[in-house]
């Protein structure tokens, strides 16, 4: 019986992919080297190597396996990308006012820097040499870079929080992950979604729907035919409340295929076993011969190794029962030659990957970007600021070695809370991290969650973690008295495991070392003539009274016309509005998208503030000076 759920090519000839959703926690010290994405060079000698937390590229000899020397770049370094000739490193800078660095690499010295969104993450060079796209993360656009006249000369808006992208052999299409979903989180359908944009036209020509419960959209890549892509995220069963953990019933780990040529959704199959999580996917690579797709895992420390025929000839099998012996060629299990095995079964089967896909642990912790060179996978390894080596040659007895990039410092306290933070070996059967719901640095995923910690049938929405410790009481209703009780029951209830002081300290550390990132709506870092007029609605419109202080709240739980028959008592904590600009959606069950719809369409008797007698343009105005908190 199957065990079931209820309910790119490059500029050179290696496929590469470089990317990470979002910039790494502020906790880890310059000394870490933080390893997070890769790209190689076309005869797959060198690698280079972005050392986030660092401010460097690594330059790795694949031959003596050691880093041969460094480049010293602009703070947070994410997205790498070659030029045709493989003179030029292109490096983004992942911080609010954004750039992507220009170096020479024969002379390692950064030429100049194109100045782009709020946190570049990601970077892909057009076939042309004359274009660069570029992923702006917390803009919410993608940026076109003419390298001719070195500027960004266009931005192309996407749906919420693009983290990276591939381009077709061609490169008429740039596909893109959107990290999170953008909607409502009480909706019928939540869930993140792959864009597609027209590099011709400059244009987006599709929004890719995901199957409910997408979200942490981590990487993309497109197979060597240009056919398919392959989208890394996390499905999870938010619809259902938290009771237990097994057999995925709160989070799943999958892999979605894209026909490009159709620009539709195929299917989504799972990258868990039936007992055993695959928690957090991360980076996905092709072969260049297109038998093997290579999946990193963040929060289990491993890689998977998939039979791509394989793969295809069971969703294809899935939409035609009759056809599946005939037509699967690969080493699958006979099981699924089961009549009543269709294709809408394929997101809730935890045994379709069933000998077609091998799990290989990771010596190191942390997996993130990934890079094939040949016949050997390399993965960067965050927190152990190491680099995994697969050979792929190796058919079963596929294994990995992981190198050092350098001398590690020991771990603070917070360095290695952030690592509990992200890893899944704690949770019962490894199904998922504290990241898998509080990704991007612990703030959200954008759904609703029916936890165990105030009650069942009454889902509220995913809280950010930041400045918790200091904005008590925590949870929606205050249902924990301080953020340390929180934590503690997070891992009791969320993760199913026992929550010991050496888990919880580290925790608790880490989370308290996080500090807000500046709002895109900030002009030069200041507020906008806009933003100044809003400030002063704000205090007139009476917002101060439950959002005051340099936090933004009063640390109270009132009642703001928000009831629902699941929460008939409605009252709610008072939370921070600090980062606000990147939280929502917004009220304790995520029904408002904007902070708009927070001051007017579910602002009742003005409890949200005195704002019904404003302006269309005072509203605006007020509106503006909320998103720079």
């Amino acid at each position: 019986m199957r065990a079931k759920r209820c309910v790119a090519p490059m500029m050179t000839a290696l496929l590469t992919l470089c990317f990470l959703a979002g910039p790494p926690s502020q906790a880890a010290p310059g000394n870490y080297r933080s390893p997070v994405s890769l790209v190689a060079t076309d005869d797959g000698k060198t690698l280079y190597i972005a050392e986030t937390t660092a401010n460097r590229v690594a330059v790795f000899d694949t031959a003596t396996q050691q880093v041969v020397r460094e480049i010293r770049v602009a703070q947070l370094p994410l997205g790498l990308a070659l030029s045709g000739d493989e003179s030029i490193l292109y490096v983004t800078s992942a911080t609010p006012r954004g750039g992507v660095e220009i170096v020479d690499i024969a002379r390692d010295q950064v030429l100049e820097t194109i100045a782009t969104g709020h946190t570049p993450v990601a970077a892909i060079a057009h076939p042309d040499e004359k274009t660069l796209y570029v992923c702006n993360q917390f803009s919410n656009n993608v940026g076109v870079i003419d390298l001719d006249q070195a500027a960004q000369i266009k931005t192309i808006a996407v749906p919420r929080e693009p983290v990276t992208s591939a381009l077709t052999a061609n490169g008429r299409y740039l596909l893109v992950a959107n990290h999170l979903p953008a909607g409502p989180a009480n909706a019928e359908h939540v869930a993140a979604v792959v864009s597609i944009i027209d590099t011709a036209t400059r244009t987006l020509i599709e929004n890719i729907d995901l199957p409910d419960g997408s979200t942490n959209l981590q990487g993309v890549a497109i197979s060597p035919d240009n056919r398919y892509a392959y989208v890394t995220h996390i499905l999870a069963r938010h619809r259902f409340p938290t009771t237990y953990l097994e057999r995925g019933w709160v989070n799943t780990n999958a892999l979605t295929i894209i026909d490009v040529k159709e620009k539709r959704y195929v299917n989504t199959v799972l990258l868990d076993d039936p007992h055993r999580g695959a928690a957090n996917p991360y980076s996905v690579a092709c072969t260049a011969d297109g038998a093997s797709l290579i999946v990193t895992h963040a929060g289990t420390h491993e890689a998977s190794v998939i039979d791509r025929v394989g793969l295809h000839a069971r969703l294809l099998s899935a939409r035609d029962p009759r056809r599946f012996v005939s037509t699967c060629t690969s080493t699958s299990s006979t099981s699924f030659a089961d009549p009543a095995y269709v294709a809408e079964d394929v997101p809730n089967d935890l045994t379709f990957m069933t000998g077609i896909r091998r799990r290989i642990p990771l010596a190191g912790n942390g997996p993130r970007g990934l890079v094939i060179a040949g016949t050997t996978a390399y993965v960067a390894e965050y927190f152990t600021d190491s680099i995994s080596v697969i050979p792929l040659d190796a058919g079963k007895d596929e294994h990995s070695l992981s190198i050092p990039l350098g001398q590690t410092p020991p771990m603070t306290t917070a360095r290695k809370g952030e690592m509990l933070f992200h890893d899944a070996s704690p949770s019962f059967q490894n199904w998922h991290s504290c990241a898998s719901c509080h990704s991007d640095g612990a703030r959200t995923c954008g759904l609703n969650w029916d936890l165990l910690n105030d009650g069942m049938l009454n889902a509220k929405n995913a809280k950010s973690l930041l400045l918790t410790h200091q904005t008590p009481p925590a949870m929606a209703t205050g249902v924990r008295a301080d953020a340390e009780t929180a934590v503690q029951s997070g891992v009791l209830y969320i993760q199913f495991a026992i929550p010991r002081r050496t888990h919880t300290a580290p925790l608790n550390a880490y989370l308290k070392s996080l500090e807000p990132v500046a709002s895109p709506y900030l002009i030069d870092g200041a507020l906008s003539q806009a933003a100044q007029r809003g400030q002063r609605l704000f205090q007139t419109a009476g917002c101060t009274q439950c959002h005051r202080g340099p936090l933004y709240t009063d640390g109270l739980r009132h009642r703001v016309g928000t009831e629902t028959a699941e929460e008939p008592r409605g009252r709610f904590d008072t939370p921070s509005l600090i980062e606000v600009w990147r939280t929502a959606p917004y009220l304790h069950d995520g029904r408002a998208v904007t902070i708009r719809e927070v001051l007017t369409t579910f602002n009742p008797d003005d409890k949200h503030g005195r704002v019904s007698t404003l302006s269309e343009d005072e509203l605006s105005d007020l509106i503006e000076y909320v998103l720079t908190r």
